[in-house]
Parts: C-alpha cells; sequence; structure tokens
C-alpha cells in the first residue's frame, strides 16, 4: 500500500481504533502511538510481509488479535516472551509494547522478514525487542529460558507444541493463535503434549474485534521437562507430527 489519501485516512481511522484497543486493554502511554507507527511500516514495506496491510484492517487482524491474549494472566504475568514465525511482528510487537518490562524474542527463519523486524524494532524505540534470526528447531541459545512462547498462524498444533516446549521453563505456558476448532489437530495436540511434558491444551474462546469470527487462543503449560530428543531435526514437526500416528 503506497502513501497517499487514502492511506492518510485509513491510518486515522485506525489510530482511533488503536486509542480504544489502548484503553480496552490498558496498555502504557504512548502505546497506540507506538503501535500506528507499526502499521505505517507494515503498510510501506516493499517485500510481502503479510496481505493484510491496510492500517484500517491490520488494526483487527493483527493489533487486536495479538492483544487479546492479554486477557490470560499467563501472558499478562510474562517477562520471557519468545515469539516463532514471527513474520511482519504480530504479535510479538503487540505484546512488547503491552508489557514494556517484558524481553521478547521474535523469531523468523527469512532473512528479509529478520531484517525488516530490526529496523522496525528500531524505528518503533523497542529496546525491549530482540530479532532472532533462525529455525526454531535450531535456537539452542534460547531453549529453557522463555516463560511464554507464542505462535500465530504458525503451524498445526502439534508442531507448535513441539517448536515450543524445549524452549519453556517449567511452569511456562504456550499461547497458540487459531481459527475454526479442527478436533483431529487437537486429539494430535494432546498427544503431542503428553510426549513434550505439556499439559493438555485448552481451546480457550476470545473475540478480538467485531465480526472477528471463530477465533481461539490454545493454551498449554509446561509441567516437565522436555526430553533432549525434542525438537527434532529441521521440518521434521511439520513433516511427521507429533500424534497417534506416529505415538502407537
Amino acid at each position: 500500500m503506497t502513501a497517499g489519501r487514502g492511506f492518510t485516512g485509513n491510518i486515522a481511522a485506525a489510530t482511533e481504533r488503536l486509542e480504544g484497543l489502548t484503553r480496552r486493554h490498558g496498555l502504557p502511554p504512548g502505546a497506540a502511538t507506538t503501535l500506528r507507527t507499526l502499521l505505517e511500516l507494515v503498510a510501506q514495506e516493499p517485500i510481502a510481509l503479510t496481505s493484510v496491510r491496510d492500517p484500517l484492517v491490520a488494526v483487527d487482524v493483527h493489533v487486536a488479535d495479538s492483544l487479546v491474549a492479554l486477557d490470560l494472566d499467563v501472558v499478562r504475568g510474562a517477562r520471557a516472551i519468545a515469539d516463532l514465525g514471527a513474520g511482519a511482528g504480530f504479535p510479538g510487537f503487540a505484546l512488547a509494547v503491552a508489557l514494556p518490562l517484558a524481553s521478547v524474542s521474535l523469531v523468523e527463519s527469512v532473512h528479509k522478514k529478520c531484517a525488516f523486524l530490526r529496523r522496525a524494532a528500531q524505528h518503533a524505540a523497542l529496546s525491549n525487542v530482540d530479532v532472532v534470526c533462525a529455525r526454531v528447531e535450531q535456537w539452542s541459545d534460547g531453549q529453557g529460558k522463555a516463560d511464554l512462547v507464542t505462535a500465530r498462524a504458525l503451524a498445526p498444533l502439534p508442531a507448535v507444541l513441539e517448536y515450543a516446549a524445549p524452549l519453556l521453563r517449567v511452569g511456562g505456558a504456550v499461547v497458540a493463535w487459531k481459527g475454526r476448532r479442527d478436533r483431529l489437530e487437537e486429539r494430535d495436540g494432546e498427544a503431542a503434549a503428553d510426549l513434550l511434558g505439556l499439559s493438555e491444551p485448552r481451546a480457550l474462546r476470545v473475540e478480538p474485534f467485531a465480526g472477528a469470527g471463530e477465533r481461539f487462543l490454545y493454551l498449554s503449560s509446561k509441567l516437565s521437562a522436555t526430553s533432549p530428543r525434542y525438537p527434532r531435526r529441521p521440518g521434521m514437526a511439520r513433516k511427521r507430527p507429533l500424534g497417534p500416528s506416529t505415538t502407537g
């Protein structure tokens, strides 16, 4: 989306919406301005970070959808967050704005996206954001350090759990954003969680914005240490997801 009269009008309307989200979620002073900056950067970035770039749409689809996780105590209380498959930066950027005392690692394997994330974090003065340009399976420095792992539109639930579990401290939690519920995916997720030392994932219905349709946050807590065999080598979590078909 290029700058122009329509862009300016959409940014103004998005700003009003951001101010409403700031009040709804009790965000820190200046949060709406920072989030507006991020939406502008996404809209103007030449590379295709996301199919939703219009600020007036993105304010709901990206920002409101991210901030709804603040309804969960485990998210509000997080101080070390790893956002997997960060892409255009959501939910990671939104949570970094909302939780200035938290350290947020944006994990992304595509170098062009990593470059954008670094520029955006610097431009928005988000000093609590770190960009990790690596496949999550190979991010050994992150293992056992997070008290919250987030994943939005990343992968089927069993794969998300396999990526997240090794990064979590015992007592930490993973939150995965999903649309319509898939009972087979949920059953596979339950089996994966059992193997990984996680609690059975709970599907929590949320309504981040009017007309959002079916939206769920899947919440699973780390109960015990994860076997060192996980995560498996890159690509295996998607190619051979943990579940009844691979656990017997």
